[in-house]
């Protein structure tokens, strides 16, 4: 489902991690794996909603800056967001903390970003970890 919308997907996560421009086609590889099987365990109602939302923000911005979302510089791209995040309009707030809400669960699932922030879960708790040496 990503594929269709991989360009506004990915300036849209990048916009809310900055973090995420620094990720090569395998990282993001890994991001859009997590949230596709998320998205998979959703009925087709919630990912046609989603791929619609991708769609409405990608062409949204248009009316104002005569680009589409994913063609805008980070500056833009938040203002956008956060005029749709705090508007009058309920079901493109709940997109935007949808979409959020998948990005940043694709993000923080990575390994390498749970090794940088010191994530160390265990399936057996926390009876199973060693002390963090400093």
């Amino acid at each position: 489902m990503l594929a269709a919308h991989r360009s506004t997907f990915r300036a849209f996560a990048q916009t809310v991690v900055p973090e995420m421009t620094e990720l090569d086609e395998a990282g993001w590889a890994g991001v859009e794996r997590t949230v596709e099987h998320a998205l998979a365990q959703r009925p087709p109602r919630v990912r046609r909603q989603v791929g619609l939302f991708l769609a409405i923000l990608n062409n949204l911005p248009r009316l104002r800056y005569g680009r589409s979302f994913s063609a805008l510089d980070a500056a833009r791209r938040a203002a956008v967001i956060d005029a749709l995040q705090h508007g009058p309009v309920l079901l493109l707030r709940r997109g935007v903390w949808g979409l959020r809400t998948l990005v940043l669960m694709g993000f923080y699932t990575l390994d390498e970003t749970m090794t940088a922030i010191g994530y160390r879960a265990h399936v057996h708790g926390w009876g199973m970890h060693r002390p963090i040496q400093s």
